[in-house]
């Protein structure tokens, strides 16, 4: 998280809207739990470019 990125963006926007660190951490993980979660659901790489979605 100290390193720029976007967990850091995120985070950093999660303080922004006004949570304290524990909760925004929190948060932080959450999101990157559920990452984790739909790679290994659709057996993905993770890339921080998100995936491009066809329309119908």
């Amino acid at each position: 998280m100290m390193r720029p990125g976007p967990s850091r963006d995120y985070y950093l926007r999660r303080r922004s809207e006004g949570l304290i660190h524990t909760q925004a951490l929190l948060s932080l993980a959450r999101r990157r739990v559920d990452v984790l979660w739909a790679m290994l659901r659709d057996k993905r790489l993770f890339t921080s470019a998100p995936p491009v979605t066809q329309a119908a």
